[in-house]
């Protein structure tokens, strides 16, 4: 057995076992100065907010990852999946992490071929010997944008039927908070640096990162 699949074995052995158990799964822990790709739409890549002010640069600072920002903005899952494989070969990142969906929602696509798109994804990183870690999206609607958005219930259960970590509630929660957005579907600033927070917690819990930065 090769290092990469060696590696791409004991990720998804350790997801695996671990999700079964009910527990935060645990990941091994990714090095400063290790390549992380973050991967997704607008929202990873920034609308609403300067440059420098995305999540995956504010992510970079507090772990000491080279993070590569690979969002664009009005991406979709449908395409995405085909963008994908190419930022793999080039970045050969140890993790990526995934926030892609929002887009497919306000298309009106239907929730089984977004799951579906975001499914090879996850697959294809894995094939590739790095973790991937799914950020979840609200399932955005007419209701969402006056009340509480909530996360679509895709990722939780790609999370379980792939075992992938989920880093659920997070942009839900930014979201739906007037002073943490710039729109109804991006957040600003403020908005961006609470998710970065947040989510820098969760990879710590995953056993992602241990610093206190």
């Amino acid at each position: 057995m090769n290092m990469t699949r060696r590696r791409a074995f004991g990720l998804i052995a350790a997801s695996t076992l671990l999700a079964a158990c009910g527990k935060s799964v645990k990941l091994a822990a990714i090095a400063p100065g290790k390549t992380v790709l973050a991967f997704g739409d607008s929202v990873t890549f920034g609308t609403g907010a300067a440059p420098g002010e995305d999540w995956p640069s504010l992510i970079a600072a507090r772990t000491g990852w080279r993070v590569i920002n690979a969002g664009v903005p009005g991406d979709t899952a449908e395409a995405g999946k085909n963008r994908l494989p190419a930022l793999l070969a080039e970045h050969r990142p140890d993790l990526v992490i995934v926030e892609i969906g929002g887009n497919d929602f306000l298309r009106r696509r239907p929730d089984e071929l977004v799951k579906e798109d975001i499914r090879q994804m996850l697959r294809e990183i894995r094939q590739q010997g790095a973790a991937a870690v799914l950020v979840a999206v609200p399932a955005f609607s007419l209701m969402s944008a006056v009340g509480k958005p909530a996360d679509s219930p895709i990722y939780q259960a790609l999370g379980k039927e792939e075992k992938i970590p989920v880093i659920a509630d997070v942009f839900s929660g930014v979201l739906g908070r007037a002073e943490l957005r710039a729109d109804p579907i991006h957040p600003n600033a403020q908005g961006y640096a609470r998710m970065a927070a947040e989510m820098t917690d969760r990879l710590r819990e995953l056993g992602l990162f241990s610093g206190s930065r």
